[in-house]
């Protein structure tokens, strides 16, 4: 009888230990980056590609879902040093979907945001004989524009990621029927753990 009672006993604690190792060791939270990139724009509105920077964070709060916000800023080549130069800002936030394999992140993403163009200024002739020139200042408008996309980031490092993304831009109420740029970026990013 004493014998039955001490395997029962055993048994019972054995049972509560090895439940113990079936539980999740870590889980996951949320995990975020920000980081900087170099972006050239195929703007759709000359042959010139444009030229500049990026900002971007991310803040993924499941496994596979999370937000994206981004700041771009990229302007046309001076070739005329009298015209200013036009330029294109963007300001965006949204949603996107990721799968991690290993060190490679590949997403996909949505987005809505604002986006600014700068003109150029424009030539205006003052006399005919002989013809002189001077230059009025164009406007600096804003638009709503809405974006998809989709990159990769890979983990350079533990707090390192560098990025390769594509974006495509609609910008809503832009003139001749609307701007379509797209973007190429190219970044690396501080990985929060």
């Amino acid at each position: 009888m004493l014998r039955e009672l001490l395997v029962s006993l055993l048994s019972a604690g054995s049972v509560a230990s090895l439940h113990a190792q079936a539980t999740a060791t870590a889980t996951r939270r949320a995990d975020a980056q920000i980081g900087i990139g170099y972006s050239s724009v195929s703007p759709d509105y000359t042959q010139d590609r444009f030229n500049g920077i990026a900002g971007y964070g991310d803040y993924d709060f499941s496994m596979h879902f999370g937000v994206e916000g981004e700041f771009h800023y990229a302007k046309s080549p001076s070739k005329d040093p009298s015209v200013n130069p036009i330029y294109e800002k963007t300001y965006e936030i949204g949603g996107r979907y990721y799968r991690t394999y290993n060190r490679f992140v590949p997403y996909a993403k949505v987005l809505y945001g604002r986006g600014v163009f700068n003109f150029p200024y424009y030539k205006v002739q003052t006399s005919y004989n002989p013809p002189t020139y001077s230059y009025s200042p164009s406007a600096n408008l804003a638009y709503n524009l809405v974006a998809a996309g989709a990159g990769i980031d890979y983990q350079l490092t533990r707090i390192l990621n560098v990025r390769a993304d594509y974006e495509y831009q609609r910008w809503l109420s832009f003139p001749n029927n609307g701007l379509t740029p797209s973007l190429l970026t190219f970044g690396i990013a501080y990985h929060f753990r």
